[in-house]
Parts: C-alpha cells; sequence; structure tokens
C-alpha cells in the first residue's frame, strides 16, 4: 500500500495535540483523523478512535505491523513539519510586508 497524499488539515499551538492530518493510500483510500501529538518533544501519531461506553477509546482503524506503522508515522510527521515551516515561511512573508506597506506610507 502506498501512501499517495498527506493533508494537515489543523495545526494547533496550545496543548499536546499539534495537528490532524489526513492520508491517501494509493489514490483510492483516504483516512481522516490522524492525529500528531507532542509529548516530551516526541513527536508521535494517534490513529482515529472512538469512545466506548467504559470511557476507554478504541482505534477505529489501524497498521497492523510495526513496519508499515512506521512509515506512515514517518511520513506524517515530515509532512506535519514541512506544515509548520510553510506557515511560518508565509507569516513571516507576510510580516515582511507588513513592514514595507508601513514604509512606504511614512514616505
Amino acid at each position: 500500500m502506498v501512501i499517495t497524499d498527506i493533508k494537515v488539515r489543523k495545526l494547533f499551538d496550545e496543548g499536546p495535540m499539534k495537528a490532524i492530518v489526513s492520508v491517501t493510500f494509493d489514490g483510492q483510500l483516504a483516512l481522516h483523523d490522524i492525529k500528531v501529538i507532542s509529548v516530551r518533544d516526541k513527536n508521535f501519531i494517534v490513529m482515529p478512535s472512538r469512545k466506548n461506553p467504559d470511557g476507554t477509546y478504541r482505534d477505529i482503524v489501524h497498521p497492523i505491523n510495526a513496519d508499515f506503522r512506521g512509515k506512515l508515522e514517518e511520513d506524517v510527521i515530515r509532512a506535519y513539519e514541512e506544515e509548520l515551516a510553510r506557515t511560518a515561511a508565509e507569516a513571516q512573508a507576510e510580516e515582511l510586508e507588513s513592514k514595507e506597506a508601513e514604509l512606504q506610507e511614512q514616505i
């Protein structure tokens, strides 16, 4: 199974949950609501789950073996880090444009 697309749907600044991600497999199957969690400066993924009547959670879908889970986690975290870098660069560019506009108004 090949991961053909990873979309970072939402980023979070506060708390241990850092992102919600969707992954497409073989261009035919989409898996939504994978969470990127950061604890003690380590990122890992949590698969989509639902709450059981006893208050515990159970994964709705999950990798069957460690090799695939490792590959999925590596790819999702890489996409998350790339999205962080992209949004930081955009914010920096917007800030620079704003400062340039302020300077132009002063002239």
